[in-house]
C-alpha cells in the first residue's frame, strides 16, 4: 500500500503544487536524464533528453490512479516504465515525420506494475533512485540546520576531513565537533525515513537504507558506518550531477 506519505505528495502534484514539481525535478530529473541518455544511444540530443525527462515526470501524478499495490510495482518502476514510454513515443514521432504522416500517441501499457524485471530496471539504475532520495534528504536537512552545524557536517563526512582538522578550521573543540555532527546525523537520519517513506510504493523499497548501510534506528556503535555509506552515495550523486551539467553545455 502507499503510503499517507506518498498519497500526500501526489495529491500535492495534482494540485499543481509548484514546489512539489520542483521537487521532483530536482530530486528525479538528473536520474531520468542518464536513464533517457543511455537509452537514446546518441540518437537524441541534450535538449530533447530535458524536454522527453520534463514529460516523464509531469506524466507520474496522470498514472497514480492505474497503480496496483497487489502487482509490485516499485517507485523507480513507474519512473523508468514511464520514461521508456515517453521516449519510444519520440521515437515514433519521429519515424512517422520521415515517412510524412501523423500518428497517435501509444498509451502506457500496464505492464510496469508488475516489478522491475518488465522493464529493465538495473542495478545501477536502483541504485541511481535511491541515491536520489539520500541527496534530496541531505539538502532538506541543509535548509534546515544551523549553518556551522552542517558546515561541520560536511567537512567531516562529505569532505572527509578529520575531527581535528574541522576544529581548527571552524575554531571549537573537537568534542564541540562530536556534538554538533550527531545532532546533523539524527536529522539526516529522520529526513532520509521521510524521503524514502514519500517515493517509496513497496515493502522492498522502504528496507533500501538497511540494505544500503543507513540504519535509521541504530545504535552509536553504527554512526561511523552511517557516515562512511551517506558519503559513498553523495559523491556519486554528485558525479551524475556533474555529468548532467556537462551534457548541457
Amino acid at each position: 500500500m502507499l503510503s499517507s506519505m506518498t498519497t500526500s505528495f501526489i495529491a500535492r502534484l495534482r494540485a499543481n503544487d509548484q514546489a512539489a514539481w520542483f521537487e521532483l525535478w530536482e530530486t528525479f530529473g538528473p536520474v531520468v536524464r542518464a536513464q533517457l541518455t543511455r537509452w537514446g544511444g546518441g540518437r537524441i540530443g541534450h535538449e530533447t533528453v530535458r524536454d522527453l525527462s520534463q514529460e516523464t515526470l509531469a506524466a507520474l501524478s496522470d498514472s497514480i490512479d492505474r497503480y496496483d499495490p497487489a502487482r509490485g510495482a516499485r517507485f523507480s518502476t513507474w519512473l523508468l516504465a514511464i520514461a521508456k514510454h515517453v521516449l519510444g513515443d519520440e521515437m515514433d514521432r519521429r519515424m512517422a515525420m520521415k515517412r510524412g504522416g501523423g500518428r497517435t500517441a501509444a498509451s502506457l501499457d500496464e505492464a510496469w506494475m508488475a516489478g522491475s524485471s518488465a522493464i529493465g530496471a538495473d542495478d545501477a539504475y536502483e541504485a541511481a533512485v535511491f541515491g536520489a532520495k539520500v541527496e534530496a534528504a541531505i539538502r532538506q536537512v541543509q535548509k534546515e540546520c544551523d549553518f556551522t552545524d552542517f558546515s561541520i557536517y560536511r567537512m567531516r563526512v562529505l569532505d572527509g576531513t578529520s575531527g581535528k582538522d574541522v576544529a581548527a578550521a571552524i575554531g571549537v573543540s573537537e568534542p564541540t565537533v562530536s556534538r554538533r555532527l550527531a545532532k546533523v546525523r539524527d536529522a539526516l537520519r529522520r529526513r532520509i525515513a521521510e524521503a524514502v517513506e514519500t517515493y517509496s510504493f513497496t515493502e522492498a523499497e522502504r528496507t533500501e537504507p538497511r540494505r544500503n548501510g543507513l540504519d535509521l534506528d541504530p545504535n552509536k556503535a553504527d554512526d561511523a558506518l552511517f557516515d562512511e555509506a551517506v558519503a559513498e552515495i553523495y559523491h556519486r550523486q554528485m558525479d551524475l550531477r556533474r555529468l548532467d551539467e556537462q551534457a548541457a553545455r
